[in-house]
């Protein structure tokens, strides 16, 4: 009785009192995988076409083509899936702690989830060839068998995996900040104000090129376990929402404690918005320490 007493008030808070978001981020999914669907669709009979060899048939292409296109797509429709469902999750998670915090704001959320359709896409290309390039050719450093390196180097490339891809988007980032790049490549990232859990992936097309090659790059050079390689993109994934989602979800003792000068959280990202300047990190507060660009943490 408890239990269905408290699904059926979920269902209705959830339901009735957003309804009107739900069915426009349900439009956009469907929107979403309906080009999916369309790209594989044509992707299947192009290489049904191509197997059978019909004369009306001129392109060439080599036997690899159509199972990498495939590939391609999937891993596209799995990026885009992932964003609605993590960000979706956390903004939910936002209107239910502080309705107010996202009040007034549809018009930039569905601007942050345009973009961040787009930079799915992107996203996706690199890391699905590199699937390809694993399953298919082993090209890629990518292992399933615990036992083919030592169990230290687990945590190891856990951690060398993220101070690059923290050091790469530092610099970029950093980078992107000069003058004459901002408002061309990151301009779109910081009209969102304040940024909602939707915008961790609402970059210009230029921005997220310049950071969707530098994980896929990573698995053809340094080995790496594939539930390692799942624990990156996780961390990846759930630090990009909460850093943009205008609340802190760690604890006081975490944030503010010996823990919190080395680790970036919602708070040091805050501040990074707040004022365009400073606070380029992604996961650690190395290199904003080192050079100088630590500008403490932001307030909510």
């Amino acid at each position: 009785m408890l239990v269905n007493e408290w699904f059926r008030c979920s269902f209705r808070f959830f339901v009735i009192k957003n309804c009107a978001a739900i069915k426009r981020n349900c439009e956009m999914v469907k929107n979403y995988a309906i080009a999916c669907c369309s790209a594989a669709t044509l992707v299947v009979a192009g290489a049904t076409l191509y197997r059978q060899d019909m004369p009306a048939l001129t392109l060439n292409a080599p036997p690899f083509l159509f199972p990498l296109m495939l590939s391609l797509l999937a891993m596209v429709a799995i990026v885009g899936v992932r964003y609605f469902a993590v960000s979706g999750l956390f903004a939910w998670l936002t209107q239910r702690r502080s309705p107010e915090l996202y009040a007034g704001l549809d018009k930039q959320m569905a601007m942050e989830r345009r973009w961040s359709m787009i930079s799915a896409v992107l996203y996706a290309l690199p890391a699905g060839f590199a699937a390809f390039a694993w399953q298919n050719w082993g090209w890629t450093q990518i292992y399933d068998d615990v036992g083919a390196y030592p169990l230290w180097w687990l945590p190891a490339s856990l951690l060398i995996y993220l101070f690059l891809h923290d050091s790469w988007f530092y610099w970029s980032h950093r980078i992107m900040h000069h003058p004459k790049l901002f408002r061309f490549m990151h301009a779109v990232h910081h009209a969102s104000r304040p940024p909602t859990a939707w915008a961790a992936m609402s970059f210009h097309w230029s921005e997220a090129l310049s950071g969707a090659f530098i994980i896929p790059f990573l698995v053809f050079v340094i080995p790496v376990h594939v539930a390692v390689l799942a624990t990156v993109l996780t961390i990846m994934t759930v630090m990009g929402v909460t850093n943009h989602m205008g609340w802190e979800i760690f604890p006081r003792a975490l944030v503010q404690g010996t823990a919190g000068r080395w680790l970036i959280t919602a708070t040091h990202h805050q501040k990074h918005h707040q004022i365009y300047r400073g606070n380029y990190g992604l996961y650690f507060r190395f290199w904003d320490r080192l050079c100088g660009t630590d500008v403490g943490m932001g307030k909510f």
